[in-house]
Order: structure tokens, then sequence, then C-alpha cells
């Protein structure tokens, strides 16, 4: 396969991991937690998010609402909203220079500027991803930390949610794509990168007129 079409099956790889991150930011699934109550009909699942809460009672019951106060947050939900927020646009400034870097569009000009034009969308997409997976390595681990401490009573122990597993596939494919994109700024020759030296005519011993010194002897 030829680096135009890593670069584009590469840009498919972000469109799904900047489509999943932004589906993560969104999702109030972050921590799940089961309540049974005493009976069945009294069952509630009561969900988390960075932006709203949820809960799911037995009956078929569906309410949310939205965390109001910005200031009441705890700190890491406030350090996840950054991140997922800084992480999406990153994928977004990716996708728009990996656009003119790519080999199969006409924009960006010379190979030169194609070339970093390409890496800087790699850059991108590398941070993209880190920054989206961040947010999801924290919530597991308290939510593993909370699980197997013993001190914490069964009914307040979570559970991943699916957000966490959308977070964890698009950060990947994400870091997938930025690599790509990286590594094919040298697909071609170092000329690409380097402006090549403009050629100085070489005149000799020839003259202006064309005529060469001995046909004056």
């Amino acid at each position: 396969m030829t680096w135009a079409g890593l670069q584009l099956f590469a840009f498919g790889l972000a469109l799904s991991g900047g489509s999943g991150l932004l589906a993560a930011t969104l999702l109030p699934n972050w921590k799940v937690r089961v309540d049974g109550g005493s009976s069945i009909i009294t069952a509630v699942v009561q969900l988390q998010g960075l932006w709203m809460d949820c809960t799911c009672y037995s009956t078929g019951m569906f309410s949310c609402g939205l965390k109001s106060s910005l200031l009441a947050l705890p700190a890491p939900v406030q350090a996840a909203r950054a991140a997922m927020v800084l992480a999406c646009l990153l994928w977004a400034l990716g996708v728009c220079t990996a656009t003119v870097g790519m080999a199969c569009t006409r924009l960006g000009g010379d190979p030169r500027t194609k070339g970093h034009a390409a890496f800087t969308g790699g850059v991108c997409f590398v941070a993209a991803g880190l920054s989206g997976l961040v947010p999801a390595v924290w919530y597991t681990q308290d939510i593993i930390a909370d699980f197997v401490d013993h001190t914490v009573p069964a009914g307040h122990k979570q559970e991943p949610g699916g957000a966490l597993y959308v977070g964890f596939v698009s950060g990947t494919l994400l870091l997938a794509a930025g690599l790509v994109f990286c590594a094919s700024c040298a697909r071609a020759s170092p000329q690409a990168w380097l402006r090549p030296a403009a050629a100085q005519p070489d005149g000799g011993e020839a003259g202006i007129s064309g005529y060469s010194r001995k046909d004056y002897v």
C-alpha cells in the first residue's frame, strides 16, 4: 500500500477516533452504580458523566440532570472536562492540517509544505489521543481503587461505564493515525524537507556571444 493509501486509511481512523471522543465527552455513563434495593421493583441504575448524571429505574423511567455548578464539582471531574475538550480541539486542528498534508489532495502546494502539514496533523492526533486517554485512565483507576477498598460499602461501589471504553478505543485510534501521519513525512527523499539550492549557470570559458576563446587564436 502506498503512503497516500496509508494516509487515507489513517485519516479514516482519525475521523472515527474523533467521533468517539465527542461521544465519550457527552455520554453520561462514565461511572455506573447499580442499587438493587429490597426487590427488583426498586432497582436503580445510577450513571455519572462529565456533564450530567442520570438515573434509570426498573420501571423503565429515565431521568437526567445537568451538573449546573462548576465550582462545586470535584477537581478530577473538572480536569477530565478540560482534558476532553482539549482533545476535541486538537483533533479538529489535526483534521484541518492533515487534510492539507495528505498526498491525495491538491492543497498545500510543494511537497515540503505538505510534509510539514502532515507532520503537524500527526502531532495533533497524537496529542488528542493522549489527552483523551488520560481522563479514561483516571476514572478507571479511581473505580478500581474504590472497588477493591473493603471500607467502601458494597452499595456504593461503581463500575466502568461505556463512555470509558469508547474513550480508550478512540484514544488508541487517534494515536495510531497520528503515528502514521508522522511517519509519512519521511516517505520522500530529504529534498522534500530541505529546499534545494538554486542551480547556478556555469558559463565556463564561453563568452556571452557563445564563441570560445580558441576561436580568436
